[in-house]
């Protein structure tokens, strides 16, 4: 194996590589001439050039002709390849031929790309599922429905996912988003895309390019022009090929009021002339845009389209690893190179950069170039994202004064980028000032905007061990009217549960009913794993009953840890209530997991998500259930209110146990009743019932238990509901 050269060598050897990989990617298009063996010392020319080959042929002959055993990126290249252009046959014969065979999710992965759709569902079953399949899992079976255009399969796995417990990302919402529009519901693929910030998803390239080219080709530009300033003020997203068009289409119909800044985007600059490559193996990270997005139409992603000249290759990841040192040489190299800079290519190479000193280094130094070059809101709200995330503070204020100093305004979403990547480098106190100076970053932040900044603030807060402040900020903001939602106060309730604060978790219960909130399933399982942890027992009963009498059934791990945590404080009747009554609200069993994630999701959220993406594609279904949900709308208020007033009764005597004191502004219902004695337990007799007192009648209901529970719930369940039968109902024996 050969040694790497040495870092003033780098930037050459890149530039020799570049050249030899442009000759190969016109050779392998040439119809006349048989495809040229790459350079077999030189793995990197050989991968980008399986890449580049236009045929699946071309690729197979790339990489025998190469001398064995190959490397496993060369393997993993030609097996991408070959997934994309569908050659299923050449296909399994590559991956019989893996020395080791490939992980479920990277197999999957590749037969989901080839549509293989039965092999693709055998893959997603061999994925492990506990505690649950990743969500890039579900989002390849997704798709792999929505290419086959089973739509029913589609949403099953959607709702599969969330049921599981898997978090749903930006890609699972951009499959979502793409199912809609293209088929034909463009308003509900709007309506899910709003819902993305409350969700904390980050919204892409890729989710505005479809909405664009689905609103432009349906005429409706109002909401074309919503969508390009959110584009612009809010995700600071650079547009994409559709986006381009769609704002072209959008000027020529005569709505051109806030498209101004997009002229030079639309015209196209013949000084550019590279092809940049922004494949990054088998896919990009969550971190990046979704999909390759070229300078002037050019293919990034060099799937062959026979054309007959060839821009210059360029990949930003190669050109970083060879200035990752930034001596003098390498930067004389790169001058001399000729590259024509523009703010997509150095946003580009910012983001490949490993370090944010060399990132740093690079932004000053293009700033200087000659050809009329000049930094723009995404080269800075990258440099400032990035700086941000390694904790260089002076560098981040320094950049934000210049910023102001300019009148260049940033996108809100790199404010909040800011914000959450100090509580990654424990700058609380960065972050407060960043929080506290939004308007003159970004300009004027919406209401819903400024309750998404404050739940960052709050998580880095957390991070920082920050609780005091982090309580403090709570109250300020929802003085001012801007009130948390469900997720953001889940995460700061674990955080106080971690750092042993029972009284902060209990007062933030109370906030959450002072702000009108109904906690979701989620929020009740973090409660409930709080006291059982803290052997809060009873107060965990408690929170199982409001759960109960507002209709939100807990999952499997959290009703099996409550039933722990009684048994172990010698609460055995109240653990055979809790199993008996969980077995009658869940005749199909309990859920894996509650829907929602501290910080991020709430069930609401995923619920209204779901939903959508459900009426879509099963419209009298959906009808239908909208009559009974209006129909049982009273009954579910009616238990909600119930749950209401009896917190109160309950909250004061958990105050008391704690040694707390109230929340404000509760409110008191003495004459209420806790939800528990309102529904009593069947286990226990009614009034008229007539007591076991003779032997014959405890010994039949005894041997009724043992044959039942045995066969259903196991030795220990049939323990609890022996022994609470004996504390219920006493037995007498007869005598001698």
């Amino acid at each position: 194996m050969s040694r790497p050269p040495p870092s003033a060598a780098r930037v050459a050897l890149y530039l020799r590589r570049a050249r030899l990989i442009d000759s190969l990617r016109l050779r392998l298009r040439s119809p006349s001439s048989p495809p040229p063996p790459p350079p077999p010392d030189d793995p990197v020319v050989a991968l980008h050039a399986i890449r580049a080959a236009p045929t699946p042929a071309s690729a197979i002959s790339v990489f025998r002709a190469l001398p064995p055993p190959q490397p496993l990126p060369l393997f993993q290249a030609l097996a991408s390849r070959l997934a994309a252009f569908a050659a299923l046959p050449d296909l399994r014969s590559h991956l019989a031929s893996f020395l080791l065979p490939p992980p479920p999710l990277a197999r999957l992965r590749l037969l989901a790309a080839a549509g293989d759709h039965a092999s693709a569902l055998d893959a997603f079953a061999s994925v492990p599922a506990k505690p649950h399949r990743p969500a890039e899992a579900h989002n390849l079976l997704m798709g792999l429905h929505v290419r086959a255009a089973d739509h029913a399969a589609a949403v099953g796995a959607f709702r599969a996912m969330v049921r599981e417990g898997a978090l749903p990302n930006a890609r699972t919402y951009t499959v979502v988003i793409e199912h809609l529009a293209s088929a034909g519901f463009v308003d509900q693929a709007v309506e899910v895309f709003r819902l993305l910030p409350s969700l904390r998803a980050r919204r892409t390239t890729r989710q505005y390019n479809v909405l664009a080219e689905a609103l432009a080709s349906a005429g409706k530009f109002d909401q074309l022009r919503w969508l390009v300033r959110e584009m612009v003020a809010v995700d600071g997203v650079m547009p994409g090929p559709q986006m381009r068009a769609a704002i072209a289409a959008m000027r020529e119909a005569g709505h051109a009021e806030g498209t101004e800044d997009f002229v030079e985007e639309l015209s196209p600059n013949e000084r550019i002339g590279y092809a940049v490559d922004d494949v990054d193996g088998e896919g990009d990270s969550d971190d990046e845009e979704e999909e390759g997005d070229d300078d002037d139409g050019v293919d990034g992603r060099d799937k062959g389209r026979g054309r007959a000249t060839l821009k210059p290759w360029l990949d930003p990841r190669e050109l970083a690893r060879a200035l990752e040192g930034w001596e003098p040489r390498e930067v004389a190299e790169l001058e001399a190179a000729g590259i024509v800079w523009t703010p997509r290519l150095v946003c580009k190479l910012l983001r490949a950069f490993k370090k944010a000193e060399t990132a740093w280094e690079f932004f000053c130094w293009v700033a200087c170039r000659p050809g009329g070059y000049a930094h723009d809101r995404h080269t800075v709200a990258r440099m400032v994202a990035i700086l941000a995330r390694a904790g260089h503070v002076e560098l981040v204020e320094r950049l934000l004064g210049k910023v102001r100093a300019d009148g260049i305004v940033l996108p809100f979403a790199t404010v909040r980028l800011v914000v959450d990547f100090y509580g990654l480098s424990k700058k609380a106190d960065a972050a407060i000032r960043v929080f506290r100076e939004a308007d003159s970053i970004c300009g004027a932040v919406s209401r819903p905007n400024l309750a998404l900044l404050c739940s960052s603030l709050l998580r880095t807060l957390a991070k920082c061990r920050r609780a005091a402040d982090a309580m403090e900020l709570l109250e300020e903001m929802m003085s001012r009217g801007v009130l948390p939602d469900l997720q953001t106060f889940s995460g700061l309730m674990e955080h106080l549960a971690g750092a042993g604060e029972l009284k902060g978790v209990h007062r933030l219960l109370g906030l959450v009913r002072q702000c009108e909130l109904q906690p979701d399933g989620y929020m009740y399982s973090v409660l409930i794993k709080v006291y059982c942890k803290k052997e809060r027992a009873a107060l965990a009963l408690k929170l199982f009953d409001e759960m109960r009498g507002a209709g939100v059934a807990p999952d499997a791990p959290t009703k099996a840890l409550l039933v722990k945590s009684l048994w172990r404080e010698g609460k055995l009747r109240e653990a055979a209530q809790v199993e008996e009554r969980c077995e009658e609200a869940a005749g199909d069993g309990l859920p894996e997991a509650s829907p929602g994630h501290v910080w991020t999701a709430s069930a609401a959220d995923l619920k209204k998500v779901s939903d959508i993406y459900y009426g879509c594609f099963t419209q009298p279904a959906a009808q239908t259930q909208s009559i009974a949900s209006t129909s049982s709308t009273a009954s579910a208020s009616a238990s909600t209110d119930r749950g209401r007033r009896s917190f109160s009764i309950r909250g004061e005597l958990e105050l008391q146990h704690l040694g707390g004191r109230r929340p404000p502004e509760l409110p008191r219902n003495p004459r209420a009743s806790p939800v528990a004695a309102a529904s009593p337990s069947p286990l226990t007799p009614p009034a008229a019932a007539v007591p076991f007192s003779a032997a014959s009648g405890a010994a039949a209901a005894l041997s009724h238990l043992v044959g039942a529970w045995t066969a259903a719930r196991g030795f220990t369940h049939l323990f609890l509901k022996l022994h609470a039968l004996t504390l219920i109902v006493p037995i007498s024996q007869p005598r001698g």
